[in-house]
């Protein structure tokens, strides 16, 4: 069998993509390991967008190459059951040695062997001592303080030895261990999905400190017409006294978290280079979705709206040795889905599933190949959709979440229907457009608005480019709506049919007849042949 290439997967959670410093958008980011990968041998997408903004649906997406709306993954509560594959599950079932930890937000929990289906081996981490709290033991203050609800803790502690060790770094030391102890001598499949930079925004030194406060970007403002959701959350989250000190506090800490995640990737990369199997790995740097980090006056995240900074994520590529890399950034649109499809292909297993990835080979050979016109994003429920909210499934039989959650806001604002209503994004380069089940669509034009700040939805000026993006989304939903199985089902038992052929069937013939039913021979065919074999007689 020719030689499959080990697929190395380093998924931290909430990365933006203007976190990544080499991309040029902010200039307060430091990630100085991933800017010499992008340099010198990986291909760090640009215009790289996830399809759905919180986690569970976005992994269900791109960990099977199909869209959250396809087989109804679009909430935080519906993850992968028995009869759905994922990548993890071919690839074992095609002779891979999958290793896991159990940050992967993708396999239903509560069905007893789902998980061992989809790995060999997984690190659980409950070994992992517990590190030292957030410098600022009080950090969210009393209820109705601004940083109750800010996910905002700050600076961590470090212990005796100066070192804060958290459950990512159990992740990554595990991963090198099992590298540098390998169990046999199967490619391996290694998924490190990382907490970092997820809320609460905390870090310890020297990442707290290394961030230029001075040198942050201006924030998202909301202006025009913006998604009702915002403006639910920010009423909810009470964070109306947060200073722009405060704020860059918060965003500081933030780029010091995805500093960190640099580092940790640094030391598996280093690893693998020591095992003496880089070059024979792929490897895929990527985040599932961003984080609002300040923008629009919000904190983390939401489940229905569409902006960059949600959308938007890293995506880096390094081909093993041999396969054509152009190294550096790539302005190619790509999707989340394609990640799936070029796994894959670089694995040389054939998916078990029809898909809408696309293999991103070409693009990696020629940065300036583009496969993609349009890419697409989706979220929120329909109104009668409750087990689709956060709030009921959390609540449970209870029915209430407390106000001292640091997720109630989130959770409550998703109890307004209208807020939470189904979204769809579409965009290229200079547009996007989203259409919402409520008809309180939106439209940026990203020339002269980069930071979405203004809906122009209904200017007589885009009318025409609105139309257009609105009949393409149309076109993109009947496309990807579902998928057919590959497998064909029989539309009668063995019973039936022998029911519907035995007074054709001559007593001598019964056995053969019976061959062609367990074969799955179509009604009209056995006739046929059984009249054939009558005559030959």
């Amino acid at each position: 069998m020719e030689k499959r290439p080990h697929i190395i997967i380093f998924n931290p959670d909430e990365m933006r993509s203007d976190s990544l410093a080499h991309l040029g958008q902010n200039r307060a980011a430091q990630t100085p390991f991933l800017d010499e990968f992008a340099r010198s041998e990986a291909v760090s997408f640009r215009n790289a967008f996830c399809q759905n903004t919180v986690c569970v649906p976005s992994r269900c997406s791109f960990f099977t190459g199909l869209y959250p709306h396809v087989n109804g993954h679009r909430t935080m509560q519906h993850l992968l059951r028995g009869h759905e594959p994922s990548l993890f599950s071919e690839l074992k079932a095609a002779g891979y040695y999958v290793w896991m930890n159990t940050r992967n937000d993708l396999i239903a929990g509560q069905i007893p062997g789902l998980m061992e289906e989809h790995a060999t081996e997984i690190y659980y981490g409950e070994e992992c001592r517990k590190p030292p709290g957030p410098e600022k033991k009080d950090f969210r203050g009393q209820m109705g303080d601004k940083n109750y609800y800010s996910h905002y803790e700050g600076r961590l502690l470090t212990d005796e030895n100066g070192i804060h060790y958290s459950d990512d770094d159990g992740v990554v030391d595990a991963a090198i261990d099992r590298i540098f102890h390998r169990v046999n001598d199967q490619p391996l499949c290694m998924f490190l999905g990382l907490m970092y930079p997820h809320t609460p925004y905390a870090v310890e030194e020297p990442y707290f400190s290394a961030i230029d406060r001075s040198m942050l970007p201006k924030r998202a403002a909301a202006g025009k017409d913006k998604p009702e959701m915002e403006l639910a959350l920010k009423n909810l989250m009470a964070m109306d006294s947060y200073t722009e000190k405060d704020w860059d506090e918060l965003r500081a800490c933030y780029l010091g978290m995805c500093m960190k995640v640099d580092e940790q990737f640094r030391r598996l990369c280093d690893a693998l280079k020591e095992a003496g199997i880089y070059d024979d790995c792929a490897i895929f740097f990527l985040s599932d979705h961003g984080d609002y980090t300040g923008d629009f006056d919000l904190p983390e995240k939401s489940q229905n709206t569409f902006e960059d900074c949600l959308t938007r994520v890293p995506l880096l590529i390094k081909p093993p040795m041999g396969e054509p890399v152009d190294a550096g950034i790539s302005d190619s649109l790509v999707e989340l889905v394609d990640f799936y499809a070029t796994v894959m292909d670089y694995a040389k297993v054939p998916p078990s599933h029809d898909h809408f990835g696309k293999v991103l080979k070409p693009v990696l050979g020629d940065r300036s190949r583009q496969l993609r016109e349009y890419v697409f994003c989706e979220g929120g429920r329909m109104p009668w959709e409750t087990q689709a909210d956060e709030y009921h499934p959390a609540a449970g039989s209870s029915g209430v979440i407390p106000k001292t959650s640091m997720y109630w806001p989130r959770q409550t604002a998703q109890l307004n229907a209208d807020a939470h209503c189904k979204g769809t994004m579409i965009r290229d380069h200079f547009y996007k457009y989203i259409h919402r089940s409520n008809g309180k669509h939106e439209f940026y034009d990203l020339r002269s608005d980069p930071l979405e700040e203004n809906n122009v939805y209904g200017d007589h000026k885009y009318e025409e480019k609105t139309i257009d993006l609105r009949l393409r989304l149309l076109d993109w939903y009947q496309q990807t709506c579902d998928i057919v199985p590959r497998d064909c089902d029989r539309r009668m038992s063995d019973r039936m049919m022998w029911a519907k052929i035995k007074q054709d069937c001559p007593p001598n013939l019964e056995e053969q007849a019976f061959e062609m039913i367990r074969d799955g021979k179509g009604m009209a065919y056995i006739k046929a042949q059984l009249a054939v074999m009558q005559t030959e007689e």
